[in-house]
């Protein structure tokens, strides 16, 4: 299991410069899991690809349906007082420090392209291809 950040969920299933090595990291390891918020930061990627009219409606709500499914048991809520804390000793929002709490809840990497993150977090936050290379 990992703690996949909501651009991760959404490289899987969008096509972006990351989707084949997404496709790889959910080959190698296919249960993901995210904070309840990560639904609410998925509609946002898909609000913008349909302003941008890269998608139609109807794909867009089988992007969410898929994405729901996939995440489908794996969803948590995160206690604030941990949220807080990792906001206090960091420069990330509280937003991006839901994903950290729960890899730390769950004890299993964050993965995630977030530089901050990444910089911040360094025991806990990986890249896809750091990732990747440690499996291989």
């Amino acid at each position: 299991m990992i703690v996949a950040d909501t651009n991760v969920i959404a490289y899987l299933l969008l096509p972006t410069p990351f989707s084949d090595s997404v496709d790889t990291l959910y080959r190698i390891d296919p249960v993901w899991a995210a904070p309840s918020l990560w639904k609410s930061e998925f509609r946002n990627i898909l609000t913008l690809y349909l302003r941008k009219g890269l998608i139609t409606l109807e794909k867009a709500l089988r992007i969410q349906e898929n994405a729901e499914l996939i995440m489908i048991n794996n969803e948590f809520d995160v206690p604030s007082p941990h949220i807080l804390a990792l906001v206090n000793e960091s420069k990330c929002s509280s937003y991006d420090c839901e994903f950290v709490a729960l890899a730390h809840q769950l004890n299993t990497p964050l993965i995630t392209q977030d530089n901050k993150l990444l910089k911040e977090f360094p025991s806990i936050a990986i890249s896809i291809s750091e990732f990747l290379d440690r499996k291989s």
